[in-house]
């Protein structure tokens, strides 16, 4: 299967690349700078692009099967409010999202799987309180972008996915995300990994198809040391 990934080098976007390679995909990161890519093993092939410029995503959409995008804004989310985003538009997941469903659309590509954000949308009554807080002191623009992505989703008329991860870590754990279409979450963390092997299993099958999947880590199950009931 042909899979284009749009925002291939962020967390989510590398991690979703790696399960691809690894399950025998042939893969196109598409990114502003894709070199940084370069060492991964499997069927790669880097292109780069600005998900923002149409010309750009519609050469890069064309031929593929799947496409996955997980656009975001990198800097510090403290940094892009008081300053603005200095290397990224901050319109990028939302701007990048239209180009790539118009350039679906003119190619005939059907299925989208796109990364969004827990609390926006379906989600947005289900935060908890201190979040909300965050969202609407720290991350306003970037939330309102997120909710425009949705709707452009949502109204593509593809079979598309939307991922809705809670904060995101950097943790190395193989253990599936738990998957909530509901909006039902395990707690407020979640691994790239986890995010990455989702999309990836959206970007491969149907299961949840035209559905927004909450994705959160299972709690740790305690363990007792050896010989601590004898």
């Amino acid at each position: 299967m042909k899979v284009l990934v749009v925002g291939a080098t962020g967390g989510s976007g590398l991690a979703v690349t790696q399960t691809l390679l690894a399950r025998g995909c042939e893969v196109t990161a598409f990114a502003r700078q894709p070199q940084a890519l370069g060492g991964l093993p499997g069927k790669l092939k880097l292109l780069a692009g600005d998900a923002t410029r149409t010309a750009d995503v519609d050469q890069a959409v064309q031929g593929h099967d799947a496409v996955v995008v997980a656009l975001g804004i990198r800097e510090s989310a403290l940094q892009v409010r008081l300053l603005g985003s200095s290397s990224t538009t901050m319109d990028v997941r939302s701007q990048g999202t239209r180009n790539v469903v118009d350039a679906m659309r003119r190619h005939g590509v059907r299925r989208l799987v796109v990364q969004s954000s827990y609390g926006v949308g379906a989600t947005r009554d289900r935060l908890p309180w201190l979040y909300r807080l965050v969202f609407a002191l720290l991350l306003k623009p970037q939330i309102a972008d997120t909710e425009r992505q949705e709707a452009i989703v949502r109204a593509s008329g593809l079979e598309w996915v939307l991922a809705q991860p809670v904060n995101l870590t950097d943790e190395a754990t193989t253990t599936p995300a738990h998957a909530s279409p509901s909006g039902n979450i395990e707690g407020m963390k979640v691994s790239r990994r986890q995010v990455g092997d989702f999309l990836a299993d959206a970007a491969l099958n149907r299961e949840h198809q035209q559905a927004c999947v909450a994705l959160s880590a299972r709690p740790q199950k305690a363990t007792l040391p050896q010989g601590a009931l004898r």
